[in-house]
């Protein structure tokens, strides 16, 4: 979720420490962005504009479930963020150093938000 400031917000996992996007998992007869908004909401208290979507991924889990991912470019002027027991901190930082906190899918998927961030920022 990227801030008019060209930050974005990272959420760390209160489970295993490691920094994230936030989002999560669509409810039954809900659709992606509907759940999309409604994790965001519940892990930040954000509601943020839903924008498109910019990165998909495919992979199994330790279980040998198939997982399937979509990454959304998703965009807010707020910034007072409260989370929920999930994660333990937060951080709005820049492109840059968020990268380093990301697993190589969501540093995929903010490189290809970022190009619709500058797109719709350059209006």
């Amino acid at each position: 979720m990227f801030a008019p400031d060209d930050e974005i917000l990272i959420v760390r996992r209160a489970t295993d420490g490691e920094w994230e996007l936030s989002g999560g998992r669509v409810d039954r007869n809900e659709t992606a962005t509907a759940g999309l908004r409604r994790e965001l909401i519940e892990e930040t208290t954000l509601d943020p504009t839903i924008v498109t979507p910019v990165h998909t991924l495919v992979w199994q889990n330790e279980a040998g479930n198939g997982r399937f991912a979509v990454y959304y470019y998703c965009r807010t002027s707020q910034r007072s963020v409260s989370l929920s027991s999930e994660h333990d901190a937060y951080q709005w930082n820049p492109v840059d150093e968020v990268r380093s906190q990301l697993s190589d899918p969501q540093q995929t998927a903010v490189d290809e938000a970022l190009i619709h961030h500058r797109e719709v920022n350059a209006d």
